[in-house]
């Protein structure tokens, strides 16, 4: 009997759906009772800009914000039940979810408080950020075979690497910072940035558990044995995001907040730098990537212009708020686009 429930534990795809499982019903139990909490201590909930869409005013007021604390309790707790913990990349990918889901929930805070959309200025949040991915990437290369320490593949040309050297640690902060601030500029529709992350996320389950199995060599890919026991902590963050889901669809009873988004996004680039897939990053993640630019064309174009906007409103959700597509129809096609991204992304393990 203790062996059968030894080699349970041991399967890797079990302890994969049993933490997806887990962090599903503690997000599903502890929801209502969370947003009570929430809302008790932010009687007028989190600050709606008042250049935004006006609708938001009306229907957005109110809601209380740091529900991204549900995902990362529920996600973190699951994995410590369900992953091995003598894996480094596991303890890896709960710092990053700690510092940057601290640097968020910071910032939520003080918009509660003082009633503004505006809290922590952008240098304190980018040394943060950046001073943690210099921390995280480093451990990630130095836990790393020598051979593919600094390595960067390509997807869809599986013969096809770049050595960056010591290149790669500022790339790779670039990646985890990067990834943190876009779906953080995407987290503005309900609905939108969850949905979202469960679809990068699933694709990354698979490239992870690929990557750390024998059969690395016969899709071709990197073999780095550490990437199979984060598709277990991955479950339990996909886990733990479908039960914010629930309560974040339309109409929103709580915001993720930057608590939610800030970690979740630093934790796709962590998955990324630790698998070798950064590029397929910005394939399967492409919806984050176009939120991101979009916000860099206006701001740009702003400035050359001397105050004329590219787009009626940034991040490019909203653009598409003012131009008459209702919030659910906005987040529903973006999710049909982050789908078929996946897709093209997932594609790439079958190039042999």
């Amino acid at each position: 009997m203790l062996q059968t429930i030894f080699n349970m534990t041991d399967n890797i795809t079990l302890r994969c759906f049993l933490a997806f499982l887990t962090a599903l019903c503690l997000c599903l139990c502890c929801g209502n009772k969370t947003i009570a909490f929430l809302h008790h201590h932010q009687s007028k909930g989190q600050p709606i800009r008042e250049d935004g869409p006006q609708s938001h005013l009306l229907t957005k007021k109110g809601t209380p914000t740091m529900g991204g604390l549900l995902i990362l309790g529920g996600g973190i707790l699951s994995s410590l039940l369900w992953c091995d913990l003598s894996n480094i990349f596991v303890w890896l990918c709960i710092l990053v979810l700690v510092i940057y889901g601290g640097t968020g929930f910071a910032d939520d805070y003080v918009k509660v408080k003082k009633q503004t959309p505006n809290a922590m200025t952008a240098k304190m949040k980018l040394l943060l950020q950046f001073a943690t991915a210099f921390f995280v990437v480093w451990v990630i290369s130095i836990n790393t075979a020598e051979d593919l320490r600094y390595t960067l593949t390509f997807p869809y040309f599986k013969n096809l690497s770049l050595n960056l050297l010591w290149f790669y640690i500022p790339f790779g902060m670039f990646v985890i910072a990067g990834a943190s601030n876009a779906v953080n500029l995407t987290d503005g529709l309900d609905g939108l940035a969850s949905g979202l992350m469960i679809i990068a996320l699933s694709v990354f389950v698979f490239i992870c558990y690929i990557t750390g199995s024998y059969w690395a060599s016969t899709f071709q890919m990197p073999f780095i044995l550490p990437c199979s026991e984060v598709a277990v902590f991955i479950s339990a963050i996909i886990g733990g995001c479908l039960g914010f889901l629930w309560f974040n669809a339309p109409k929103a009873k709580v915001f993720m907040g930057d608590t939610g988004s800030l970690a979740l996004g630093a934790l796709l680039g962590t998955i990324a730098v630790m698998c070798k897939h950064e590029i397929l990053l910005a394939i399967v993640g492409g919806v984050f990537v176009m939120e991101t630019i979009s916000v860099m064309i206006q701001v740009i174009y702003f400035k050359k212009t001397g105050g004329k906007r590219f787009f009626r409103m940034a991040p490019i959700h909203h653009h598409f708020e003012q131009l008459g597509w209702n919030e659910t129809c906005v987040v529903v096609r973006f999710w049909i686009i982050g789908f078929i991204l996946a897709v093209i992304g997932a594609a790439s393990l079958l190039t042999l």
